[in-house]
């Protein structure tokens, strides 16, 4: 075996030196007592990762190409590696209450495990790696998820996701049995080359269709989204932000690989699949939100439709989609995780609530936090002059290329739907300016950690729509 092959993947090294540092570093320090020093290492580390990432690198492949990078797939681990930092940036606070502070080590090596699982998924030329890396990152979310099983429901959370997760695994198995039943390789390429033959197209047919389903469990489209809300609920806060946002992202980006590199010449058949799926993803969460008083269960079908929103933009299957896509998730991260930021804040304050009837009156007590919600409100709703509106535009435009009066259809319930979105989001923009409280929640005073974190997504939000650079950079890149 030639070793030298592991240096094509520089990002994946990276992160194994990573969990090896935090390991060390949480074995050979005191649990007794605050380690201050621990989550700016940890901080330290995954900004070094970022920077890692974006380093311009050739596209290779390593093991007979079953690891394969491109350009394209850099700048994603590079977005998703900038996401996680903001994790781990806000969860500093979370993570010094008596009864989290003795597992912090664990949270940082599940999270470097995890996003170690996604750049694999994301690298992966071959079947096998690809679900390695699925799995790779699925246990260890679980047992984030689980972590804060005395307290709430994280425990029965953590329950839903692992089975839900186990479910969607064997399904997504069960589909690339019968490809490689039909084709005899599970290669991507081989793969392709063979269904562009139109060989044993029934059995290729239903492995997709399979594989599909698998893989929207991940992403949570309807109808295979049942287990979101709960596991939403039940986890701890910080870890739903990261669930909500980086695992979202890697899966969408991996489908939208896969469809348009494997299953290319079956693109009759995974479009018309697509079209439902996107309308019933974007509708019907869009319904239930209306319906939530909770906050996270809130946020759980906002995440629902907003992946409606982001696999819209894979229906154009071309160059721009694919850029449409990754420009998407990144201002989906930055607003996303403020929101969260500020639900974490009040909960940490204030007992742990996360009803939406608690921030009543919250603009006469705390103007900032909630003026910086509603900059992160409006940008997944769309309006401008907010990044969201940018990245609604480009995936709407992505979507329209296609050309056909069924996708100039599906765009269209994709825009209605953002009139009834701006609502639902508007009703928490209402609670915490117009409604009156007679014991309003009381004003906070939040650590530098948060701080940062709440201004480095407020400027992704203000700055990501404005600036061209940023979309030309991922644009140039694919």
């Amino acid at each position: 075996m030639n070793y030298s092959q592991f240096l094509n993947m520089i990002p994946e090294a990276t992160l194994m030196a990573i969990l090896i540092i935090v390991f060390i570093a949480d074995f050979a320090s005191s649990r007794k007592g605050e380690r201050k020093w621990f989550n700016p290492l940890a901080c330290l580390l995954m900004l070094v990762q970022v920077v890692v990432t974006l380093v311009p690198q050739e596209p290779t492949s390593a093991f007979g190409g079953m690891y394969v990078t491109t350009a394209a797939v850099n700048v994603m681990k590079a977005i998703l590696a900038a996401g996680t930092l903001v994790v781990l940036i806000q969860s500093r606070k979370w993570l010094s209450r008596p009864d989290t502070s003795f597992k912090e080590g664990e949270f940082y090596m599940l999270v470097v495990s995890t996003l170690l699982g996604m750049n694999m998924m994301m690298s992966s030329g071959h079947f096998l790696m690809f679900y390695l890396g699925l799995e790779m990152a699925s246990v260890p979310m679980a047992c984030l998820v689980a972590l804060d099983k005395y307290r709430h429901n994280s425990a029965e959370a953590a329950a839903k996701f692992i089975l839900t997760a186990t479910f969607s695994s064997g399904v997504m198995l069960y589909g690339i049995s019968f490809l490689y039943g039909a084709v005899g390789t599970l290669y991507f390429d081989d793969v392709a080359s063979v269904l562009a033959a139109r060989q044993n197209l029934t059995m290729c047919v239903m492995g997709m269709v399979f594989f599909f389903s698998g893989l929207g469990f991940k992403i949570s489209l309807v109808p295979f989204h049942f287990w979101t809300a709960d596991t939403y609920q039940g986890a701890p806060t910080t870890v739903t932000g990261y669930l909500s946002v980086i695992s979202k992202g890697a899966a969408a980006f991996t489908l939208m690989t896969i469809l348009m590199k494997v299953f290319a010449p079956l693109t009759e058949y995974w479009t018309h699949v697509l079209y439902i799926v996107i309308v019933l993803s974007i509708t019907v969460a869009n319904l239930f939100a209306i319906r939530q008083k909770e906050l996270k269960r809130f946020m759980a079908f906002s995440s629902i439709s907003q992946a409606g929103y982001i696999m819209l933009a894979v229906v154009g299957d071309s160059s721009m989609g694919v850029a449409a896509l990754m420009y998407y998730v990144l201002v989906y991260v930055v607003a996303n995780l403020a929101v969260f930021t500020v639900i974490g804040v009040v909960e940490e304050n204030n007992g742990g609530t996360t009803d939406m009837d608690a921030y009543n009156g919250f603009y006469t007590t705390n103007p900032k936090l909630s003026l910086l919600m509603t900059f992160a409100l409006f940008s997944l709703a769309g309006i401008p002059p907010f990044a969201g509106m940018f990245s609604k535009f480009f995936v709407f435009m992505a979507a329209a290329q296609e050309g056909s009066a069924l996708t100039y259809l599906v765009v269209f319930i994709a825009l209605v739907n953002t009139v009834v979105s701006l609502y639902y989001y508007l009703l928490i923009v209402k609670a915490m300016y117009i409604k009156n409280s007679d014991s309003p929640l009381p004003a906070f005073k939040s650590d530098g950690n948060t701080k940062l974190a709440l201004a480095l997504c407020t400027a992704g939000v203000l700055l990501f729509g404005v600036c061209s650079f940023f979309y030309d950079w991922i644009e140039m890149a694919v």
